[in-house]
């Protein structure tokens, strides 16, 4: 009876003491766990700061000082002081900022370039790529002779928005017709005088001095043909736009129309 009751209180003691280790081994596994998590924790939280704190810090990027113009080369907005280096924070930097001018010494500006800007070389391009004209993609500019009451007596300008009138023929047989509804002015170029003579009735001559100024407009390929044909079969005339303006193609009026 006494061995039988040794015997349990050994099987006691083993099982007590086999639960105490697994509860050992899951203490020390959960305390193990736990300082992983927490030094990932940690490394996360620091990684997260660092990267914070290099957004913050500035870095040394190309700006400009004074405007350059469209057309406007590398090397003389360089002499003429237009590039700085500036210290401008990681965050805010564009995709493309230069911090020098090596990869575009040879280039011109494609587009208007204000103080302040960062320079990417995405604004510039190889020279003859621009146009000072500011012609509009897949646009042509071409160029019209034209009088002064033609062109509103002068009050056509670059940026300006135009109607183009076409009138053909003498007499009874002459006819205007909206040939362009909305054509926008690019240029104007300098005027000219050019000397007219016609001859009435009587044999007798007069000669007219005629202010003559181009104009370059922005247009189509069809624009364009239509243009430069009209000018062959008669005379070109503007009529200036404003924001509300209506012009509509309509089958024009001829001599005998005017009185009807």
């Amino acid at each position: 009876m006494i061995v039988s009751n040794t015997v349990i209180t050994v099987s006691r003691n083993e099982k007590a003491r086999s639960i105490m280790g697994r509860k050992t081994i899951i203490i020390i596994v959960a305390l193990v766990i736990a300082t992983v998590g927490a030094m990932l924790v940690f490394l996360y939280v620091q990684g997260v700061d660092d990267r914070a704190v290099a957004q913050t810090q500035p870095r040394q990027v190309l700006t400009v000082t004074s405007q350059i113009a469209t057309g406007e080369s590398v090397e003389d907005a360089m002499q003429a002081g237009k590039f700085e280096l500036a210290a401008v924070p990681e965050s805010t930097i564009l995709a493309g900022a230069l911090d020098s001018t090596d990869a575009i010494e040879s280039m011109v500006a494609t587009s208007a370039i204000y103080p302040g800007e960062q320079v990417i070389a995405a604004k510039f391009g190889e020279v003859g790529s621009v146009s000072n004209l500011g012609i509009p993609e897949k646009r042509l500019a071409i160029s019209v002779q034209l009088t002064d009451p033609n062109r509103v007596a002068g009050f056509v300008s670059p940026g300006s928005e135009v109607a183009v009138w076409l009138t053909q023929g003498e007499g009874p047989q002459a006819e205007i017709r909206l040939l362009l509804e909305n054509v926008k002015v690019l240029g104007t170029g300098q005027t000219t005088v050019a000397s007219t003579t016609t001859t009435d009735e009587n044999g007798q001559q007069t000669t007219e001095q005629i202010p003559l100024t181009i104009l370059t407009v922005s247009v189509d390929q069809e624009e364009a043909e239509k243009l430069r044909l009209a000018e062959k079969v008669g005379e070109l005339s503007l009529g200036l736009r404003t924001a509300d303006s209506e012009a509509r193609l309509t089958g024009g009026l001829s001599a005998n129309d005017l009185f009807r």
